[in-house]
């Protein structure tokens, strides 16, 4: 599988962005997706994680109630919706892909990831 995220840039404190994964190759449908992000100087840390067909999703207590996670199965894509964002949600978010029909937080357990896109959020 590979993923390709994008949907982030520059916006203000309290706005909104979507990031969107793109995944190619087989049986999409047969991967949890996690997010994750990493900030300068920091390590990567996780922030959402959503289930084959996007019943079960965990949430970073940081991002509860502000981010959503959802995926579109038919269309190859996970999809990280971001509300309420704070500038320290500034950081590069990833997206990633687990053979596990649960999502995970531990980042050592995704199989395939994308090459991240940077969200910037300015207060």
């Amino acid at each position: 599988v590979q993923l390709q995220a994008y949907g982030g840039g520059l916006v203000q404190a309290g706005g909104s962005l979507r990031l969107s994964c793109a995944a190619s190759g087989r049986a999409f449908s047969t991967y949890s997706m996690g997010w994750f992000r990493q900030a300068p100087g920091k390590e990567r840390e996780f922030v959402a994680g959503i289930s084959w067909v996007g019943k079960i999703t965990y949430y970073a207590d940081s991002v509860k109630g502000r981010f959503t996670a959802s995926r579109d199965n038919a269309k190859n894509t996970a999809y990280l919706q971001m509300n309420s964002l704070k500038p320290e949600d500034t950081a590069v978010y990833y997206c990633a892909a687990d053979r596990a029909i649960r999502p995970t937080m531990n980042r050592d357990e995704y199989d395939y990831w994308g090459q991240g896109t940077l969200v910037t959020v300015s207060s």
